[in-house]
């Protein structure tokens, strides 16, 4: 797709390990090769530095984890976009709420459902929901521009009246191939008894 591509293999992730790991890839060998050595303590050969580097490495036990559920991706990926489906289903009709958008000239592997959720109620759903023991997340509650890491870099003050917006409504809802469908009519009736 580009010059350069990451990936998480975070637990969490539609192809997640069962630690920490993830995977650049590249069609650049320089780069390649740079990264490797950042990689590995920035050795270009074992004891020898030529770079300041890090320990970045995937291990074994990782990797095995990721080889046999790298087996299995197109079924989680499948039973994840059916999830997604029945959410878009039962939730299209709730006015209070906007489901994922589906450009239906591509595909989605919904690591993650998050609707959006309109006229500041959603901190007030994400609390009901977890009163009614459903987890959710709000994930990037502020713009990059407002994260303290980045204000040096914001001397004009700028700001995305889009993104500002849709850090104070997006809420992800559970989603994974092993949710069971009494489990989702049951967080779908919770919403809607919520928008009520």
């Amino acid at each position: 797709i580009g010059h350069i591509g990451t990936t998480s293999f975070y637990p969490s992730k539609v192809l997640g390990a069962y630690g920490d790991g993830g995977a650049i890839t590249t069609h650049d060998k320089e780069l390649a090769n740079r990264i490797k050595m950042i990689a590995n303590h920035g050795q270009s050969r074992k004891y020898y530095h030529d770079l300041v580097g890090c320990n970045s490495r995937l291990d074994s036990i990782q990797a095995a984890i990721l080889n046999i559920k790298l087996k299995r991706l197109d079924d989680y990926i499948t039973r994840r976009q059916e999830k997604a489906t029945y959410y878009d289903k039962e939730l299209s009709l709730l006015e209070d709420i906007t489901i994922p958008h589906r450009n239906y000239s591509s595909t989605h592997v919904f690591h993650q459902y998050t609707i959006r959720v309109r006229d500041g109620r959603r901190d007030a759903l994400k609390e009901f929901l977890a009163s009614k023991a459903i987890p959710s997340m709000i994930y990037y509650p502020l713009p990059l521009y407002e994260q303290k890491a980045y204000a040096g870099y914001n001397s004009t003050n700028f700001s995305l009246s889009e993104t500002e917006r849709a850090c104070q409504e997006v809420l992800s809802l559970p989603i994974c191939p092993e949710l069971r469908e009494s489990d989702q009519d049951y967080i779908i009736n919770t919403l809607k008894t919520f928008f009520r």
